[in-house]
């Protein structure tokens, strides 16, 4: 019984810490909305869209209110975005987005990740070259015909879709130029985003056995944890 009690209650601070981190990154990215384009979503299109992710990750209007509030006052921190590359254990490339106020701290962590645990950090453009950046946006499939859906978005960037039947849900995905494009296209039609996103797909796949594929996860759960790392990618298949 005990062990149960360990395992839920490990299971448990797992979720509250992925949650919080959740919401420290959509914080920021509410930061630089308002930093860049004002504290109002009917003007800020960039703060709209983190006002909608913050819904799509339960994130309570209070904490939502307080960052805009906080992001307002010019004395809150500059955020600034940065993308580290390189490659974890047995060359498997890797893309390390970051949301930061103190760029040298992250570099020096991330550097630190890598070598760490195998990897060696490269330079600009030493990787990249290997993804292809997309944009995600989620909508409900509700009350949607598939076809006519699909033809009209084509007009405005969409070359794939993703119906998702369990959950009702439409995932639309778009070349990177064609976000704002989409977005723009959605709200114009009345259909409500649930969320959206910006990635980085890769164009090919690393093999690896189940030893190596441990080793490169290893490295990237390090990094997942650190509050200034977004998203790592790698091409691991």
């Amino acid at each position: 019984m005990g062990r149960i009690f360990e395992k839920r209650k490990h299971t448990m601070f797992a979720r509250y810490a992925k949650m919080a981190k959740v919401f420290t990154r959509i914080g920021k990215d509410i930061a630089m909305a308002v930093k860049a384009g004002g504290p109002n979503p009917d003007t800020n299109a960039r703060l709209r869209i983190c006002i909608q992710n913050a819904r799509a990750a339960n994130m309570p209007k209070t904490n939502v209110d307080g960052a805009i509030k906080r992001a307002s006052d010019k004395d809150t921190s500059n955020y600034e975005e940065a993308i580290y590359e390189g490659y974890a254990p047995h060359g498997v490339p890797v893309l390390v987005e970051c949301t930061t106020d103190n760029p040298t701290r992250t570099v020096a962590n991330v550097r630190m990740y890598f070598t760490r645990n195998g990897g060696t950090l490269g330079t600009n453009g030493s990787v990249s070259f290997m993804f292809e950046r997309k944009a995600l946006f989620k909508i409900s499939s509700e009350n949607l015909n598939k076809d006519e859906i699909e033809f009209e978005l084509i007009d405005f960037g969409a070359e794939d879709f993703t119906w998702d039947e369990e959950h009702r849900e439409l995932i639309i995905q778009t070349p990177f130029a064609e976000f704002g494009a989409m977005q723009k296209a959605l709200e114009d039609k009345k259909i409500e985003i649930k969320e959206s996103s910006k990635v980085f797909i890769p164009t090919t796949y690393k093999e690896l056995n189940d030893e190596q594929e441990a080793e490169v996860l290893a490295m990237i759960e390090k990094m997942e944890d650190d509050d200034d790392i977004v998203a790592v990618y790698h091409n691991a298949k």
